[in-house]
């Protein structure tokens, strides 16, 4: 987390962000190369009745569920671990984002017109190799771009916003990566607002994001009309119940969302050249780091945002970030027991889900040890590396189990356990998940079964 001009922004899963750009050596040359020269994207996809029927442009813009990739991945590490997890990854393909700057990937025009772009291709090689659909976030800009010195990386100013009379030169470099990577149809413009927050004003100069906005949009648009373009990325950060400093209207049990960024999506929305997808960030917890009424219940935060975006906007909305745990002062978040993470995480899936989330990308915190709370998979740095972990099982279950346009179904309960499971349910699958610390027996469904302390047990319908 951090704080910039008296707003918490918020920066998970960030913390090494520093060495990102420089990490990644090796190669996977024939991929590679079959990424230059073009690929087809895969994906999730749902068929559906209550959130809508896919078909058409409005079925790119749904890819369901998938991640992040971040500093450390699976295109790097012990060959045998690396085979492991392209094992995993190629067994659930799903959506793969990945940053143009940072998180993985070095400068890719550290120079007006000089471009490095090994590390994206590895990335891209990667996704194309796994089976993924390809997702690119633009952001963040080289330094000559924002007052820095043509040829020269300063890691510590990344988060730095390109200076206005620069986003033209953001745009082109934009338009250049989509030529590069023509498989990619997905592209986010910026991230969290970074570097667009007004001090003397005390609000994000959502102006400025917008002009940035437009320009990427109708260079991409140049490129491909049917590449999809999405933004502004804006992290929804909210209050606990009762404070009134920039409180909204949107709000529930679990707080407000700060006002400020409200009218930075509104004005973004109403001045936007175009969009095809609305992407946000956010927790469940409040700016104070605090859980209205507690954890598993301030997971609702994240279905009435996206019925409030959508019902606002009327674009898909993209979950780009969301988390649920709060962050040490080193942005760590290694303070439940796996299981309680997942399944708070697996409640947080729900409340989007149900809310009729067209995306929602996981910011997979991978790192190089082997102990990597909420990770995907084992690092492959470790012998023995690439094997699933607790989150990537539920996020692979539960984007084939619930894909957008899912038609949920009521599913019974028992009154004694009512306070105590959060189920979903369609017409094939029942996912439960335990909210207590303590083993529980649970009839769900005319079943009666034992659960785990916050255990997650999956039930197919006959």
């Amino acid at each position: 987390m951090g704080r910039h001009g008296g707003l918490r922004v918020p920066i998970p899963g960030r913390a090494r962000w520093v060495i990102a750009a420089f990490l990644g050596t090796g190669a996977m040359v024939l991929a590679l190369l079959l990424v230059i020269c073009g690929m087809s994207p895969g994906g999730q996809q749902g068929g559906g009745a209550d959130n809508g029927v896919l078909g058409g442009s409005e079925a790119m813009e749904q890819l369901g569920w998938g991640f992040t990739h971040t500093e450390f991945s699976a295109d790097r590490g012990e060959h045998a671990a690396e085979v492991e997890a392209d094992r995993l990854l190629t067994g659930d393909p799903m959506p793969q984002n990945q940053h143009i700057m940072g998180w993985g990937a070095r400068n890719p025009e550290p120079s007006p017109g000089k471009y490095d772009f090994h590390d994206l291709d590895r990335r891209l090689a990667l996704m194309r190799s796994t089976g993924g659909t390809p997702v690119l976030t633009l952001c963040c800009s080289p330094d000559w771009m924002k007052g820095g010195k043509a040829g020269k990386t300063d890691w510590g100013e990344l988060e730095k916003a390109p200076d206005a009379d620069h986003y033209e030169d953001f745009a082109k470099l934009a338009g250049k990566i989509a030529k590069r990577y023509p498989e990619v149809r997905h592209f986010i413009v910026w991230n969290e607002f970074k570097g667009f927050f007004d001090e003397d004003r005390n609000r994000w100069d959502y102006e400025g994001y917008t002009r940035l906005y437009n320009l990427v949009y109708e260079e991409l648009k140049k490129v491909d009309p049917a590449i999809q373009v999405g933004g502004p990325y804006v992290v929804m950060d909210s209050y606990r119940p009762g404070e009134d400093s920039y409180a909204s209207d949107l709000s529930g049990d679990w707080g407000s969302v700060d006002q400020r960024v409200l009218d930075a999506i509104s004005y973004w929305n109403q001045h936007k050249a175009g969009a095809d997808f609305l992407a946000v960030d956010g927790s469940s917890y409040t700016r104070d780091n605090s859980y209205a009424p507690d954890e598993f219940g301030a997971t609702k935060k994240f279905g009435d945002v996206t019925r409030w975006l959508r019902e606002e906007t009327g674009l898909p909305v993209w979950w780009t970030e969301w988390y649920v745990e709060v962050a040490d002062e080193n942005d760590d978040r290694n303070g439940w027991s796996e299981t309680h993470r997942t399944a708070v995480q697996a409640t947080a899936m729900m409340e989007m889900a149900k809310a009729g989330v067209a995306t929602a990308l996981y910011w997979n915190p991978q790192n190089e040890d082997a102990d990597c709370p909420g990770c995907l998979w084992r690092s492959t740095e470790l012998d023995g590396g690439g094997e699933e972990l607790p989150m990537m099982k539920l996020l692979a279950r539960f984007g084939k189990e619930f894909p957008p346009g899912t038609a949920f179904r009521s599913v019974s309960v028992a009154p004694d356990d009512r306070p105590n499971v959060k189920v979903l349910a369609d017409d094939d699958a029942v996912l439960v998940v335990n909210t207590l610390g303590r083993p529980i027996q649970a009839k769900i469904d005319g079943r009666t079964f034992d659960m785990p302390a916050y255990g997650l047990r999956w039930l197919k319908r006959s």
